[in-house]
């Protein structure tokens, strides 16, 4: 059996058993006339909550649609009363984006106090971001010295590609300023299209566009980026330059919209050393 097959046959048994668990009181729905062979759910009422042709429902099940939209999915989901880890794994196995899946989330508050002891782990500069709004939202001691004073800027100007573009003091800093500026706006430009309905990101694209000559000059490029490691070099108030490797990890604690940033040492470099120097003057 192929990759593919297994993908749809696993699609369609994990359907079904959703299917047969849930019973139609508890689905909202009258049940429809006639003996019910099997438990829970039949195939023409999961279609009717669905919205979705029974037809098509149906195929979904046999494994012989094999690309459902992200919105035919959601309506399934939902449907069928499925978990936040239960609709995530719904788009594994069709092979969806899961950015509408996790749109679906419980809506609990982002736990800062986490996420603060989890960036404050790392003596290597280090931010957590909501990639949609681009907020950052937590950082260590090390990211204020390298990079930024997080605390002293506005949350709306606390956000990286804020800094990069209309930022004077950070932009003069960052040594390979152009290549992390190009990077940043392809990225952007990436993953506009999912973004674009929040208006926290369009007021900060259309910002950039209007006050920085650059970004707009990049923007018209039309380059696409996605994430992946890419290097900056810094030079601090007493002229040290320390160069870094930025990693990232998204899905932070099961949220799709948390990004953590880590600025690793290169390895070729002192800037390990140097570091760790900067940390303990920081202490003393």
């Amino acid at each position: 059996m192929t990759t593919t097959q297994h993908s749809q046959s696993s699609l369609g048994q994990f359907l079904k058993s959703r299917r047969e668990r849930l019973q139609p009181s508890i689905a909202g729905i009258s049940p429809l006339p006639g003996r019910r062979r099997t438990p829970g759910l039949r195939r023409e009422e999961v279609a009717f909550l669905a919205n979705v042709s029974v037809t098509y429902y149906t195929w979904l099940e046999q494994g012989r649609e094999t690309n459902p939209s992200q919105e035919v999915l959601m309506s399934i989901g939902k449907a069928l009363h499925l978990s936040v880890d239960e609709l995530k794994h719904l788009f594994d196995l069709a092979n969806a984006d899961t950015s509408s899946a996790g749109k679906s989330r419980s809506e609990k508050a982002v736990d800062g106090f986490f996420l603060q002891k989890l960036v404050d782990q790392f003596r290597y500069p280090s931010f957590i971001s909501n990639e949609e709004t681009g907020v950052i939202t937590a950082w260590n001691r090390s990211a204020e010295l390298v990079l930024a004073d997080f605390g002293r800027i506005p949350e709306e100007e606390r956000n990286l590609i804020h800094l990069i573009f209309l930022n004077p003091d950070y932009r003069r800093r960052l040594e390979n300023w152009e290549d992390l500026a190009r990077y940043s706006t392809a990225f952007m430009r990436a993953n506009f299209d999912r973004y674009k309905e929040n208006p926290s990101f369009m007021r900060r694209f259309e910002r950039l566009l209007q006050e920085s000559e650059d970004f707009a000059r990049f923007w018209q490029l039309f380059e696409i980026q996605q994430k992946r490691v890419t290097r900056a070099a810094y030079f601090l108030s007493d002229g040290q330059r320390m160069n870094f490797e930025i990693h990232s990890a998204a899905v932070i604690d099961n949220d799709p919209n948390l990004h953590w940033c880590i600025f690793m040492p290169m390895a070729e470099t002192d800037t390990e050393e140097r570091l760790c120097r900067l940390l303990e003057q920081d202490n003393r």
